[in-house]
């Protein structure tokens, strides 16, 4: 489960670490992103076949919904099950992309309630979660782009937080996600052996309106 994130690196540092070549977008750091908010994501252009990073809106909305308002819009979805449901597949043989991450959240359950957790990569590098993208046209021609991540069993590392955690891909298989390079991209679908670090947070987290650095400072 991945209900919470950090994305807070310059755009220009994104394009250049994902290489590429649309013009950039207007898109303020933050250290809160929420689902239905407009996020950075990497994916091959289904015209040009090059990459470009574009503001998605966070929860899927299949390109054969009649009306995205009464859709169910997942802001995840279970890698092991995606490739049979009809909200997916299609999605994941034709429409893959990156989410560039610098953290993500989860609660551990305890008997003061909810604990706030942040995980990113030890080296400080950013995460590139798995996800699926679609695009809905209205017939009055509006276009909505969305997005969904994808989980997998949850490593060693993190299993004592939840049983599952998004795809981490590294940068070696980047090509073959985004279909840049023959592969079976199913194979990717596991559970990352990155090095990972935890800390807990302050529960202002819990609160989607709160945003600032200040919310990935280690809680005393």
């Amino acid at each position: 489960m991945c209900g919470r994130y950090a994305a807070f690196r310059s755009v220009d540092e994104i394009r250049r670490l994902f290489a590429t070549v649309n013009p950039p977008v207007n898109f303020s750091p933050t250290w809160n992103m929420a689902p239905t908010r407009l996020a950075p994501v990497v994916r091959r252009h289904p015209g040009e076949g090059a990459r470009h990073l574009d503001l998605l809106a966070w929860g899927l909305v299949p390109h054969w919904a009649k009306d995205p308002a009464k859709e169910r819009r997942p802001i995840n979805a279970r890698s092991e099950t995606a490739a049979r449901l009809p909200m997916f597949r299609d999605a994941l043989a034709r429409r893959r992309c990156l989410v560039p991450v610098d953290a993500f959240y989860e609660w551990q359950a305890s008997e003061a309630g909810k604990i706030p957790t942040a995980i990113a990569r030890a080296d400080g590098m950013p995460m590139a979660l798995a996800g699926l993208w679609e695009g809905w046209r209205g017939a009055d021609g509006t276009v909505l782009r969305t997005f969904t991540l994808l989980t997998t069993t949850a490593c060693p590392a993190l299993a004592h937080l939840h049983g599952r955690m998004p795809v981490i891909l590294e940068p070696d298989d980047w090509a073959l996600w985004l279909g840049e390079a023959e592969g079976a991209h199913a194979a990717l679908l596991r559970p990352s052996a990155a090095d990972l670090r935890t800390w807990r947070v302050s529960t202002r987290v819990n609160n989607a309106r709160n945003d600032g650095p200040e919310l990935l400072e280690e809680a005393a």
